[in-house]
């Protein structure tokens, strides 16, 4: 798969502080499918999520989006109610109150009538990130653990940071114009991309503008926008002789041509420019939700997402989130370990180092519970 925003040109960036906010613009809407948000109380809440009958997906949950499909959107009013139906427990089993309200869903993405469904947005595609090779070795190597060989790679936590947490992003949100036709925006921290948000439609992004305050942003953003300076802006020079309104016009023009090409070539190339393995979700009539990764590339920009697509493949959602560098090691440990069998050895040789060192990256990246303790004991001696 290959992120394609082909029926989305880009406008005028805005800077505040260390955040620059690129808007993507439609000059027609998608049509067919609508997003609204889900109204839940801006308390902080938790999401259980039953997969199956032993395996739940916990976590904080900040907001949620309803699609409408085959339509144009219905009424908003409705879509608030809906909202409101999700069940809403405050006491766990033995009836004692929990720390923060707990949100339980049946499914990451849940239908709620006949075109219209519930997601989460980012759960679906962080579910997939922790879920890579959750089972663990599907042949029981001495390396490996009794529980891990037991139990899998359970439990698989990540840490990331609301967008209340990151600088500046407030007050940009607050102070930058949402231009005529907008469906979606690019948010970069010190010029390091931390995230792409699409829509179908400019009255739903005018609605979600502000969910990017309660959506999950990796450390390395958090840090960027916390410790780097303020960046500068790129401003257009005219320095052709402009005699007349339509010259002028002209030239103001190709500036935002010239703009757009250095933005999708330069900075936003290494989201576009990528080939990522992609899952399908839910169909929603002639759309379907899918997520996808990358192939987890140590020290290169890294971003997983989820998208609704179109049968032809146009992007109508989108929403991405650039992994950490950790995370990254530990996306493309466990790739490598599967791809090879599970069998340390064949990894080791695959990637070009030893078998020894290939432990010590296991332990570095925070999975030196899935080695046996002989091995760990070993590693640790040398």
């Amino acid at each position: 798969m290959r992120i394609d925003l082909d029926g989305l040109r880009t406008g005028p960036a805005q800077t505040w502080g260390a955040i620059r906010l690129v808007p993507l613009l439609r000059d027609r809407p998608v049509e067919g499918l609508r997003l609204h948000r889900i109204a839940y109380s801006e308390e902080p809440r938790w999401s259980a999520v039953r997969l199956s009958s032993k395996l739940s997906y916990y976590s904080y949950v900040p907001h949620g989006f309803v699609a409408d499909w085959d339509r144009d959107g219905g009424d908003r009013g409705e879509s608030a109610a809906f909202g409101t139906q999700i069940l809403d427990e405050t006491k766990d089993k033995r009836g004692s109150v929990l720390g923060m309200p707990m949100q339980v869903h049946r499914r990451m993405t849940q239908k709620l009538g006949k075109r219209r469904a519930r997601f989460l947005p980012l759960h679906f595609a962080i579910e997939g990130y922790l879920a890579l090779h959750f089972g663990g070795p599907d042949i029981a190597w001495r390396e490996w653990s009794d529980r891990v060989l037991r139990h899998g790679l359970s439990p698989r936590m990540e840490a990331s940071y609301r967008g209340t947490a990151v600088a500046d992003l407030q007050d940009a949100l607050k102070v930058f114009e949402i231009h005529e036709g907008q469906c979606g925006v690019l948010l970069y921290a010190a010029d390091a991309l931390a995230a792409a948000f699409v829509v179908p439609h400019p009255d739903d992004y005018r609605e979600l503008h502000p969910t990017l305050m309660l959506d999950h942003y990796g450390e390395l953003i958090y840090q960027y926008a916390l410790m780097m300076p303020p960046v500068k802006e790129f401003r257009a020079g005219i320095t052709e002789d402009v005699d007349t309104l339509a010259e002028l016009r002209a030239a103001a023009e190709e500036q935002g041509a010239q703009w757009a090409e250095f933005h999708d070539r330069v900075m936003a190339n290494a989201l576009l420019d990528r080939d990522y393995t992609a899952e399908l979700g839910y169909v929603m009539g002639d759309f379907e939700l899918v997520r996808f990764r990358p192939a987890f590339k140590p020290g290169e920009e890294n971003h997983i997402g989820e998208a609704i697509t179109d049968r032809e493949g146009a992007i109508a959602y989108l929403k991405t989130y650039r992994l950490s560098e950790a995370q990254v090691r530990r996306g493309y440990l466990l790739e490598t370990l599967a791809t090879n069998g599970w069998r340390l050895s064949a990894a080791a040789k695959a990637i070009g180092t030893t078998a020894e060192d290939l432990r010590g990256r296991i332990r570095a990246a925070g999975f030196e519970m899935i080695l046996r303790q002989k091995e760990t004991a070993a590693g640790s001696t040398k």
